[in-house]
């Protein structure tokens, strides 16, 4: 594959050459002419998300941090560990992706996208300062490299992103995206389910407010990448290996149960290595079927074991529950100011 031409005299926007991969895109953003109209109204929805992290109080959590039992101050470091790393090589990769993607409308949504993971890359930065004491800080920046369990991890998104940008070959390419995907859609689930656990029993309220607004921007960017490989197959349905991209799915699910086992574990309340297993698989097989995959990947994981906390993860406001919150669909996706506190749970 070959990186678009940043100036491109000779391109051709008309909509009916345009496509979001393998196009010859002059790279303006005439949004007044689109192929993908989806693009348009994800733009306005990505752009009502804006959210400042320090307008969220997060005085109130260092008491209740002191009175964490080990298991939950552990995890508590440890996922905050894990997601820096993450959004960090998004906010790093993305513009990668983005010079081979040639949909002017589809360049500017991923731009949005890297925005945001920077603006989760500070709030993860805000919650450190703010709750971890000094001496440790510098430990949670580095838990990558000590926790042999989170570096593999980490290593097996990081390097596929690493190949795509050493050798950008439309394997590569292809890899690059479903890893793109499971990271915003899979990877960061059990860790969003923990602080939402701690937020049921009146704990660290503010973290848990902070991971609302970034819970509801993942899935904003689980959305575009799952419509991106819609598109993609819609014209060249061999262009993503049913089997290669089951084997990635298979490998994360096996890594996300991994990891969460060792830094959960059975010693968080409301939280098992059983209904981690349950969660994962159930939701790999929502993630495979959205993608347009058929079939489920895990017979018999049908049901989500943590429908409680899903009232924590609203982002519609008033309270409800999200009908949607695995659907195709972002025109539910509410401004930060409608987010409801906790009190009411």
């Amino acid at each position: 594959m070959q990186a678009k031409r940043l100036f491109n005299p000779t391109g051709d926007d008309s909509l009916e050459t345009r496509r979001i991969v393998g196009g010859n895109s002059t790279n303006i953003f005439n949004l007044n002419n689109v192929r993908y109209q989806w693009a348009n109204r994800m733009y306005r929805n990505m752009m009502a998300n804006f959210w400042i992290p320090e307008k969220t109080d997060l005085s109130s959590d260092l008491e209740p941090y002191k009175h964490l039992t080990v298991e939950e101050r552990q995890a508590y470091d440890g996922i905050l560990s894990f997601l820096i790393f993450l959004d960090s090589i998004q906010t790093n990769n993305l513009s990668n992706i983005n010079d081979f993607i040639t949909a002017p409308e589809v360049n500017l949504l991923i731009a949005i996208q890297q925005y945001q993971e920077a603006i989760h890359s500070q709030s993860y930065q805000y919650t450190v300062e703010s709750i971890i004491p000094a001496d440790r800080r510098n430990s949670i920046y580095d838990k990558w490299r000590s926790d042999k369990v989170l570096f593999e991890r980490n290593k097996y998104i990081a390097q596929i992103y690493q190949d795509f940008i050493d050798e950008p070959s439309q394997e590569h390419f292809y890899r690059a995206i479903i890893a793109n995907y499971l990271l915003e859609g899979l990877y960061f689930y059990n860790g969003f389910n923990f602080f939402y656990n701690l937020a049921s029993r009146h704990l660290m309220l503010g973290t848990s407010e902070i991971i609302r607004y970034i819970n509801r921007d993942e899935l904003t960017h689980c959305v575009l990448f799952e419509l991106i490989v819609r598109e993609i197959r819609e014209l060249e349905p061999e262009f993503f290996p049913a089997a290669e991209v089951e084997t990635m799915f298979r490998t994360a699910v096996e890594q996300e149960i991994g990891w969460t086992s060792h830094i959960i574990g059975d010693g968080i309340l409301g939280i098992s290595e059983e209904t981690t297993e349950l969660y994962t698989k159930w939701l790999a097989n929502e993630r495979w079927n959205k993608l347009g995959f058929s079939g489920k990947l895990y017979e018999g994981y049908n049901k989500n074991p943590y429908l409680h906390l899903e009232k924590l993860a609203d982002t519609e406001g008033e309270g409800s529950v999200k009908s949607n919150f695995f659907e195709s669909t972002v025109s539910a996706y509410n401004q930060s100011s409608v987010l409801d506190g906790w009190d009411d749970f």
